[in-house]
Protein backbone atom coordinates (compact mmCIF):
# COMPACT_ATOMS: atom_id res chain seq x y z
CA UNK A 1 0.00 0.00 0.00
CA UNK A 2 2.52 2.38 1.13
CA UNK A 3 4.34 1.30 -2.64
CA UNK A 4 0.83 2.52 -4.19
CA UNK A 5 0.32 6.09 -2.10
CA UNK A 6 3.62 8.19 -1.67
CA UNK A 7 3.13 9.65 1.71
CA UNK A 8 5.45 12.43 1.48
CA UNK A 9 3.74 13.74 -1.90
CA UNK A 10 0.48 13.37 -0.45
CA UNK A 11 1.57 15.56 2.90
CA UNK A 12 3.07 18.19 0.34
CA UNK A 13 0.36 18.40 -1.73
CA UNK A 14 -2.07 19.12 1.43
CA UNK A 15 0.69 21.62 2.86
CA UNK A 16 0.40 23.35 -0.80
CA UNK A 17 -3.03 23.46 -0.68
CA UNK A 18 -3.44 24.69 3.13
CA UNK A 19 -1.11 27.14 1.57
CA UNK A 20 -3.15 28.86 -0.92
CA UNK A 21 -6.25 28.59 0.66
CA UNK A 22 -4.60 30.89 3.48
CA UNK A 23 -3.30 33.08 1.14
CA UNK A 24 -5.95 33.58 -1.27
CA UNK A 25 -9.59 32.43 0.33
CA UNK A 26 -9.23 33.12 4.68
CA UNK A 27 -7.98 36.82 4.01
CA UNK A 28 -9.73 39.90 4.46
CA UNK A 29 -9.88 40.47 0.80
CA UNK A 30 -11.11 37.43 -0.09
CA UNK A 31 -13.77 38.10 2.48
CA UNK A 32 -15.06 41.07 1.03
CA UNK A 33 -14.73 39.86 -2.26
CA UNK A 34 -17.19 37.23 -0.91
CA UNK A 35 -19.59 40.01 0.33
CA UNK A 36 -19.40 41.70 -3.16
CA UNK A 37 -20.69 38.09 -4.98
CA UNK A 38 -23.51 37.93 -2.72
CA UNK A 39 -24.82 41.38 -2.05
CA UNK A 40 -24.38 41.19 -6.53
CA UNK A 41 -26.40 38.15 -6.35
CA UNK A 42 -29.01 39.78 -4.41
CA UNK A 43 -29.31 42.72 -6.69
CA UNK A 44 -29.01 40.68 -9.59
CA UNK A 45 -31.99 38.55 -8.09
CA UNK A 46 -34.43 41.70 -7.23
CA UNK A 47 -33.45 42.98 -11.09
CA UNK A 48 -35.11 39.81 -12.33
CA UNK A 49 -39.01 40.24 -12.54
CA UNK A 50 -38.94 43.87 -14.20
CA UNK A 51 -36.18 42.54 -16.45
CA UNK A 52 -38.51 39.60 -17.30
CA UNK A 53 -41.45 41.20 -17.49
CA UNK A 54 -40.09 43.91 -20.05
CA UNK A 55 -38.27 40.23 -21.79
CA UNK A 56 -42.03 39.00 -21.55
CA UNK A 57 -43.66 41.91 -23.83
CA UNK A 58 -40.70 41.88 -25.94
CA UNK A 59 -41.28 38.64 -27.19
CA UNK A 60 -44.94 39.22 -27.50
CA UNK A 61 -44.09 41.61 -30.28
CA UNK A 62 -41.92 39.74 -31.94
CA UNK A 63 -43.54 36.30 -32.02
CA UNK A 64 -43.88 36.49 -35.54
CA UNK A 65 -40.06 36.18 -35.96
CA UNK A 66 -38.88 32.71 -34.11
CA UNK A 67 -35.18 34.28 -34.30
CA UNK A 68 -35.56 37.01 -31.97
CA UNK A 69 -38.50 35.09 -30.00
CA UNK A 70 -35.70 32.58 -28.92
CA UNK A 71 -33.51 35.07 -28.09
CA UNK A 72 -35.46 36.79 -25.70
CA UNK A 73 -36.66 33.19 -24.06
CA UNK A 74 -33.03 32.73 -24.11
CA UNK A 75 -32.33 35.97 -21.76
CA UNK A 76 -35.31 35.13 -19.77
CA UNK A 77 -33.87 31.95 -18.74
CA UNK A 78 -30.35 33.54 -17.52
CA UNK A 79 -31.84 36.51 -17.08
CA UNK A 80 -30.13 36.30 -13.20
CA UNK A 81 -26.87 35.52 -14.36
CA UNK A 82 -26.41 38.00 -16.72
CA UNK A 83 -26.96 41.05 -14.47
CA UNK A 84 -25.04 39.30 -12.16
CA UNK A 85 -21.84 38.75 -14.21
CA UNK A 86 -22.24 42.36 -15.50
CA UNK A 87 -22.16 43.66 -11.59
CA UNK A 88 -19.15 41.37 -11.20
CA UNK A 89 -17.45 42.82 -14.17
CA UNK A 90 -18.16 46.44 -12.88
CA UNK A 91 -16.83 45.70 -9.64
CA UNK A 92 -13.87 44.17 -11.54
CA UNK A 93 -13.09 46.90 -13.10
CA UNK A 94 -13.58 49.30 -9.78
CA UNK A 95 -10.98 47.08 -8.03
CA UNK A 96 -8.22 47.38 -10.97
CA UNK A 97 -8.98 51.03 -10.89
CA UNK A 98 -8.19 50.86 -6.82
CA UNK A 99 -5.76 48.23 -6.89
CA UNK A 100 -7.32 46.20 -5.27
CA UNK A 101 -7.39 42.04 -4.99
CA UNK A 102 -10.32 40.69 -7.04
CA UNK A 103 -8.91 36.99 -7.67
CA UNK A 104 -11.92 35.24 -6.34
CA UNK A 105 -14.46 37.96 -8.23
CA UNK A 106 -12.40 37.00 -11.24
CA UNK A 107 -12.93 33.30 -10.51
CA UNK A 108 -16.54 33.64 -10.65
CA UNK A 109 -16.79 36.22 -13.32
CA UNK A 110 -14.67 33.58 -15.62
CA UNK A 111 -17.13 30.60 -14.50
CA UNK A 112 -20.18 32.55 -14.81
CA UNK A 113 -19.76 33.89 -18.23
CA UNK A 114 -19.02 30.14 -19.75
CA UNK A 115 -22.06 29.20 -18.18
CA UNK A 116 -24.03 32.11 -20.22
CA UNK A 117 -22.17 31.49 -23.72
CA UNK A 118 -22.96 27.66 -23.49
CA UNK A 119 -26.22 28.28 -23.05
CA UNK A 120 -26.56 30.63 -26.02
CA UNK A 121 -24.66 28.58 -28.09
CA UNK A 122 -26.69 25.56 -27.43
CA UNK A 123 -30.11 27.83 -28.51
CA UNK A 124 -28.83 28.67 -31.50
CA UNK A 125 -27.00 25.61 -32.78
CA UNK A 126 -28.70 22.38 -33.72
CA UNK A 127 -25.94 20.66 -34.25
CA UNK A 128 -25.22 18.80 -30.93
CA UNK A 129 -21.06 17.60 -31.86
CA UNK A 130 -20.82 21.82 -32.78
CA UNK A 131 -22.40 22.42 -29.27
CA UNK A 132 -19.99 20.36 -27.29
CA UNK A 133 -16.97 21.14 -29.24
CA UNK A 134 -17.82 24.52 -28.33
CA UNK A 135 -18.53 24.20 -24.62
CA UNK A 136 -15.37 22.63 -24.01
CA UNK A 137 -13.24 25.54 -25.62
CA UNK A 138 -15.14 28.06 -23.51
CA UNK A 139 -14.71 25.63 -20.52
CA UNK A 140 -11.30 25.26 -21.31
CA UNK A 141 -10.96 29.43 -22.31
CA UNK A 142 -12.23 29.90 -18.39
CA UNK A 143 -10.15 27.45 -16.81
CA UNK A 144 -6.85 28.70 -18.11
CA UNK A 145 -8.21 32.22 -17.26
CA UNK A 146 -8.56 30.80 -13.28
CA UNK A 147 -5.38 29.66 -12.99
CA UNK A 148 -3.70 32.52 -14.95
CA UNK A 149 -2.15 30.76 -17.57
CA UNK A 150 -4.27 31.73 -20.50
CA UNK A 151 -1.92 34.55 -21.21
CA UNK A 152 1.11 32.32 -22.06
CA UNK A 153 -1.50 29.78 -23.76
CA UNK A 154 -2.19 32.93 -25.86
CA UNK A 155 1.41 33.60 -26.19
CA UNK A 156 2.04 29.58 -27.70
CA UNK A 157 -0.78 30.24 -30.40
CA UNK A 158 0.76 33.58 -31.31
CA UNK A 159 3.82 31.63 -32.13
CA UNK A 160 2.90 29.73 -34.34
CA UNK A 161 2.67 31.47 -37.46
CA UNK A 162 3.07 31.69 -41.26
CA UNK A 163 4.14 34.68 -43.23
CA UNK A 164 2.35 36.13 -46.43
CA UNK A 165 4.08 38.98 -48.11
CA UNK A 166 3.67 41.57 -45.67
CA UNK A 167 0.92 39.73 -43.71
CA UNK A 168 1.57 38.03 -40.64
CA UNK A 169 -0.82 34.96 -39.93
CA UNK A 170 -0.80 33.17 -36.54
CA UNK A 171 -3.16 30.37 -35.15
CA UNK A 172 -4.44 33.85 -32.78
CA UNK A 173 -4.97 35.74 -35.25
CA UNK A 174 -7.16 33.28 -37.11
CA UNK A 175 -8.67 32.03 -34.12
CA UNK A 176 -9.89 36.04 -32.99
CA UNK A 177 -10.77 36.74 -36.61
CA UNK A 178 -13.31 33.89 -36.84
CA UNK A 179 -14.61 34.24 -33.46
CA UNK A 180 -15.73 37.98 -34.61
CA UNK A 181 -16.85 37.11 -37.73
CA UNK A 182 -19.79 34.66 -36.22
CA UNK A 183 -20.52 36.95 -33.18
CA UNK A 184 -20.76 40.09 -35.45
CA UNK A 185 -22.69 37.91 -38.06
CA UNK A 186 -25.11 37.04 -35.22
CA UNK A 187 -25.22 40.69 -34.23
CA UNK A 188 -25.72 42.07 -37.44
CA UNK A 189 -28.72 39.60 -38.24
CA UNK A 190 -30.40 40.07 -35.19
CA UNK A 191 -29.89 44.03 -35.30
CA UNK A 192 -31.39 43.69 -39.00
CA UNK A 193 -34.10 42.37 -37.75
CA UNK A 194 -35.07 44.61 -34.91
CA UNK A 195 -34.61 47.38 -37.25
CA UNK A 196 -36.74 45.69 -39.97
CA UNK A 197 -39.52 45.49 -37.19
CA UNK A 198 -38.96 49.50 -36.30
CA UNK A 199 -39.21 50.32 -40.05
CA UNK A 200 -42.18 48.46 -40.91
CA UNK A 201 -43.97 50.04 -38.32
CA UNK A 202 -43.27 53.30 -39.77
CA UNK A 203 -47.03 54.40 -41.75
CA UNK A 204 -45.49 56.91 -43.76
CA UNK A 205 -42.88 55.06 -45.80
CA UNK A 206 -44.12 52.76 -48.57
CA UNK A 207 -43.46 48.91 -48.82
CA UNK A 208 -40.86 49.11 -51.44
CA UNK A 209 -39.08 51.76 -48.92
CA UNK A 210 -39.54 49.58 -46.24
CA UNK A 211 -37.77 46.49 -48.04
CA UNK A 212 -35.17 48.84 -49.77
CA UNK A 213 -34.48 50.25 -46.50
CA UNK A 214 -34.06 46.74 -44.14
CA UNK A 215 -32.18 45.11 -47.63
CA UNK A 216 -29.52 48.00 -47.55
CA UNK A 217 -29.18 48.18 -43.51
CA UNK A 218 -28.62 44.45 -43.33
CA UNK A 219 -25.94 44.56 -46.25
CA UNK A 220 -24.58 47.19 -44.84
CA UNK A 221 -24.10 45.42 -40.91
CA UNK A 222 -22.68 42.29 -42.72
CA UNK A 223 -19.60 44.07 -44.71
CA UNK A 224 -18.82 46.30 -41.55
CA UNK A 225 -18.86 42.33 -39.80
CA UNK A 226 -16.30 41.27 -42.41
CA UNK A 227 -14.00 44.07 -42.39
CA UNK A 228 -13.69 44.02 -38.44
CA UNK A 229 -12.97 40.38 -38.51
CA UNK A 230 -10.46 40.80 -41.20
CA UNK A 231 -9.02 44.04 -39.00
CA UNK A 232 -8.77 41.73 -36.15
CA UNK A 233 -6.77 38.70 -38.42
CA UNK A 234 -4.32 41.85 -38.87
CA UNK A 235 -4.86 41.80 -42.93
CA UNK A 236 -4.84 45.47 -44.24
CA UNK A 237 -7.80 46.46 -45.48
CA UNK A 238 -5.41 48.16 -48.40
CA UNK A 239 -4.80 44.70 -50.01
CA UNK A 240 -8.21 43.96 -50.88
CA UNK A 241 -7.93 46.76 -53.70
CA UNK A 242 -6.27 44.59 -56.20
CA UNK A 243 -8.48 41.94 -55.27
CA UNK A 244 -11.61 44.26 -56.09
CA UNK A 245 -10.37 44.80 -59.13
CA UNK A 246 -10.10 40.75 -59.96
CA UNK A 247 -13.48 40.69 -58.56
CA UNK A 248 -15.09 43.02 -60.66
CA UNK A 249 -13.94 41.52 -63.62
CA UNK A 250 -14.88 38.37 -62.39
CA UNK A 251 -18.31 39.52 -61.76
CA UNK A 252 -18.78 41.10 -65.11
CA UNK A 253 -17.68 37.67 -66.84
CA UNK A 254 -19.30 34.79 -64.52
CA UNK A 255 -21.51 36.76 -62.21
CA UNK A 256 -23.68 39.23 -64.28
CA UNK A 257 -26.60 37.40 -64.42
CA UNK A 258 -26.52 37.08 -60.52
CA UNK A 259 -25.59 41.39 -60.37
CA UNK A 260 -28.63 41.97 -63.00
CA UNK A 261 -30.56 40.20 -60.66
CA UNK A 262 -29.22 42.19 -57.70
CA UNK A 263 -29.19 45.23 -59.59
CA UNK A 264 -33.33 45.26 -60.88
CA UNK A 265 -34.16 44.74 -57.25
CA UNK A 266 -32.93 47.35 -56.13
CA UNK A 267 -34.71 49.46 -59.31
CA UNK A 268 -37.61 47.41 -58.54
CA UNK A 269 -37.67 48.90 -55.12
CA UNK A 270 -36.85 52.08 -56.09
CA UNK A 271 -39.16 52.78 -58.61
CA UNK A 272 -41.86 51.69 -56.91
CA UNK A 273 -43.35 49.23 -59.26
CA UNK A 274 -44.12 46.08 -57.35
CA UNK A 275 -44.82 45.93 -53.76
CA UNK A 276 -45.38 43.25 -51.17
CA UNK A 277 -49.36 42.76 -51.14
CA UNK A 278 -49.69 43.84 -55.62
CA UNK A 279 -51.44 41.46 -57.55
CA UNK A 280 -49.22 41.00 -60.77
CA UNK A 281 -49.12 38.67 -64.07
CA UNK A 282 -45.76 37.88 -65.49
CA UNK A 283 -45.09 35.34 -68.02
CA UNK A 284 -48.20 33.57 -67.52
CA UNK A 285 -48.55 33.41 -63.78
CA UNK A 286 -50.78 34.99 -61.93
CA UNK A 287 -50.42 35.65 -58.15
CA UNK A 288 -49.94 38.52 -55.42
CA UNK A 289 -46.50 39.06 -54.41
CA UNK A 290 -45.59 37.88 -51.10
CA UNK A 291 -41.78 39.18 -50.49
CA UNK A 292 -39.10 41.01 -52.39
CA UNK A 293 -35.63 39.24 -52.64
CA UNK A 294 -32.39 40.62 -53.53
CA UNK A 295 -32.57 37.81 -56.15
CA UNK A 296 -35.95 36.87 -56.45
CA UNK A 297 -39.61 38.11 -56.18
CA UNK A 298 -42.03 35.59 -54.63
CA UNK A 299 -45.34 35.53 -55.43
CA UNK A 300 -48.28 32.97 -54.40
CA UNK A 301 -50.70 31.68 -56.86
CA UNK A 302 -54.42 30.66 -56.12
CA UNK A 303 -53.18 27.32 -56.08
CA UNK A 304 -50.73 27.81 -53.17
CA UNK A 305 -47.56 27.29 -55.37
CA UNK A 306 -44.89 29.66 -54.43
CA UNK A 307 -43.10 31.05 -57.85
CA UNK A 308 -39.50 32.55 -57.37
CA UNK A 309 -39.10 35.10 -60.53
CA UNK A 310 -36.06 36.59 -60.83
CA UNK A 311 -36.14 40.43 -60.82
CA UNK A 312 -34.77 41.08 -63.87
CA UNK A 313 -37.42 39.08 -65.64
CA UNK A 314 -40.01 41.56 -64.11
CA UNK A 315 -37.68 44.88 -66.04
CA UNK A 316 -37.17 42.99 -69.20
CA UNK A 317 -40.91 41.47 -69.65
CA UNK A 318 -44.53 42.75 -69.68
CA UNK A 319 -46.00 42.74 -66.03
CA UNK A 320 -49.50 43.43 -65.43
CA UNK A 321 -49.89 45.08 -62.32
CA UNK A 322 -53.50 44.95 -61.45
CA UNK A 323 -53.18 46.97 -58.05
CA UNK A 324 -50.65 49.26 -59.19
CA UNK A 325 -52.45 52.94 -59.02
CA UNK A 326 -55.86 51.51 -57.71
CA UNK A 327 -57.06 48.22 -56.68
CA UNK A 328 -59.97 48.43 -58.74
CA UNK A 329 -60.54 45.65 -61.60
CA UNK A 330 -62.88 45.33 -64.25
CA UNK A 331 -63.87 41.86 -65.63
CA UNK A 332 -66.37 40.85 -68.15
CA UNK A 333 -68.24 37.73 -68.76
CA UNK A 334 -69.54 36.72 -71.71
CA UNK A 335 -73.47 35.01 -72.35
CA UNK A 336 -75.37 33.94 -74.92
CA UNK A 337 -79.85 33.87 -75.03
CA UNK A 338 -81.69 32.11 -77.50
CA UNK A 339 -83.65 34.04 -80.18
CA UNK A 340 -86.82 33.26 -78.83
CA UNK A 341 -86.06 34.88 -75.55
CA UNK A 342 -86.65 38.23 -74.02
CA UNK A 343 -83.25 40.19 -74.84
CA UNK A 344 -84.16 43.10 -72.50
CA UNK A 345 -85.78 40.56 -69.49
CA UNK A 346 -82.29 39.03 -69.80
CA UNK A 347 -79.97 41.94 -69.47
CA UNK A 348 -81.73 43.49 -66.75
CA UNK A 349 -81.39 40.29 -65.51
CA UNK A 350 -77.81 39.50 -65.93
CA UNK A 351 -77.32 43.42 -64.41
CA UNK A 352 -79.15 42.65 -61.15
CA UNK A 353 -77.69 39.20 -60.72
CA UNK A 354 -74.25 40.71 -60.96
CA UNK A 355 -74.84 44.03 -58.70
CA UNK A 356 -76.01 41.69 -55.85
CA UNK A 357 -72.64 40.01 -55.47
CA UNK A 358 -70.92 41.34 -52.42
CA UNK A 359 -67.39 42.16 -54.24
CA UNK A 360 -69.03 43.99 -56.81
CA UNK A 361 -68.55 47.38 -56.46
CA UNK A 362 -72.13 49.37 -56.82
CA UNK A 363 -70.10 52.27 -58.21
CA UNK A 364 -69.28 52.15 -61.26
CA UNK A 365 -72.00 49.54 -61.17
CA UNK A 366 -72.53 46.49 -62.96
CA UNK A 367 -73.81 46.47 -67.44
CA UNK A 368 -75.06 44.00 -69.52
CA UNK A 369 -74.61 45.00 -72.90
CA UNK A 370 -75.53 43.41 -76.32
CA UNK A 371 -72.26 42.52 -78.15
CA UNK A 372 -73.98 40.77 -81.45
CA UNK A 373 -75.68 38.22 -83.31
CA UNK A 374 -73.94 35.04 -83.37
CA UNK A 375 -75.05 31.64 -85.17
CA UNK A 376 -76.84 29.86 -82.29
CA UNK A 377 -77.34 32.72 -79.81
CA UNK A 378 -78.16 36.66 -78.96
CA UNK A 379 -74.41 37.37 -77.40
CA UNK A 380 -74.40 39.43 -73.60
CA UNK A 381 -71.15 40.49 -72.30
CA UNK A 382 -71.18 41.24 -67.97
CA UNK A 383 -69.49 43.78 -67.23
CA UNK A 384 -68.24 44.69 -63.23
CA UNK A 385 -65.96 45.75 -61.41
CA UNK A 386 -64.02 44.03 -58.06
CA UNK A 387 -61.77 46.16 -55.59
CA UNK A 388 -60.06 42.85 -54.11
CA UNK A 389 -58.40 40.80 -56.87
CA UNK A 390 -56.09 39.32 -54.77
CA UNK A 391 -58.75 37.36 -53.31
CA UNK A 392 -59.77 35.98 -56.59
CA UNK A 393 -61.70 36.41 -60.14
CA UNK A 394 -63.01 33.08 -61.12
CA UNK A 395 -64.86 32.21 -58.31
CA UNK A 396 -66.48 35.55 -57.96
CA UNK A 397 -67.44 34.75 -61.78
CA UNK A 398 -68.42 31.86 -60.82
CA UNK A 399 -70.72 33.05 -58.11
CA UNK A 400 -72.05 35.88 -61.07
CA UNK A 401 -72.95 32.42 -63.52
CA UNK A 402 -74.95 31.09 -61.06
CA UNK A 403 -76.89 33.88 -59.86
CA UNK A 404 -78.40 33.88 -63.93
CA UNK A 405 -78.76 30.72 -64.40
CA UNK A 406 -81.10 30.57 -61.93
CA UNK A 407 -82.71 33.62 -62.52
CA UNK A 408 -82.94 32.72 -66.33
CA UNK A 409 -84.41 29.18 -65.38
CA UNK A 410 -87.51 31.18 -63.20
CA UNK A 411 -88.03 33.57 -66.64
CA UNK A 412 -88.03 31.13 -68.84
CA UNK A 413 -84.98 32.05 -70.20
CA UNK A 414 -83.16 29.98 -72.53
CA UNK A 415 -79.26 29.71 -73.24
CA UNK A 416 -79.10 27.53 -76.76
CA UNK A 417 -76.45 25.47 -77.62
CA UNK A 418 -75.49 24.74 -81.27
CA UNK A 419 -78.14 24.28 -83.71
CA UNK A 420 -78.20 23.50 -87.61
CA UNK A 421 -81.20 23.29 -89.87
CA UNK A 422 -80.87 21.41 -92.95
CA UNK A 423 -82.75 21.72 -96.10
CA UNK A 424 -83.18 19.27 -98.97
CA UNK A 425 -84.55 21.00 -101.74
CA UNK A 426 -84.47 17.64 -104.29
CA UNK A 427 -83.62 14.37 -104.16
CA UNK A 428 -82.78 11.68 -107.11
CA UNK A 429 -85.02 9.11 -107.89
CA UNK A 430 -82.45 6.51 -106.86
CA UNK A 431 -82.01 7.75 -103.55
CA UNK A 432 -85.52 7.76 -102.54
CA UNK A 433 -85.14 3.84 -102.59
CA UNK A 434 -82.11 4.50 -100.21
CA UNK A 435 -82.61 4.03 -96.74
CA UNK A 436 -81.17 6.57 -94.66
CA UNK A 437 -79.51 5.68 -91.63
CA UNK A 438 -78.41 8.28 -89.52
Amino acid sequence: MSGLIDLEVFRDFVSDANTWIAAEILTRAALWQAGVILISLCIATILTPPCRSWLKRLSVDVRDDSKLRIVCSTFMSVITPTIWVLLLWAAVEVADTAYWPNKLISIVVSTVNALIIIVFVSKFVNIKAYVKLFAVIVALIAILNIFEILQPALNLLDGISIQIGEVRLTVLSVSKGLFYLIILLWLANVSSRIIERKIKSLPSLTPSVQVLSTKIIKIFLIIVAGMVAINAVGIDLTAFAVFGGALGVGIGFGLQKIVANFVSGIILLLDKSIKPGDTIGVSGTYGWIQSLGARYVSVVTRDGIEHLIPNEELITTRVENWSFSNLRIRQKIPIGVSYSSDVREAINICSEAALGNQRVLNSPSPICLLKGFGDNSVDLEVRFWVVDPQNGLTNVKSEILLEIWDRFNENGIEIPFPQRDIHVKTIAPDIQKTEIKL
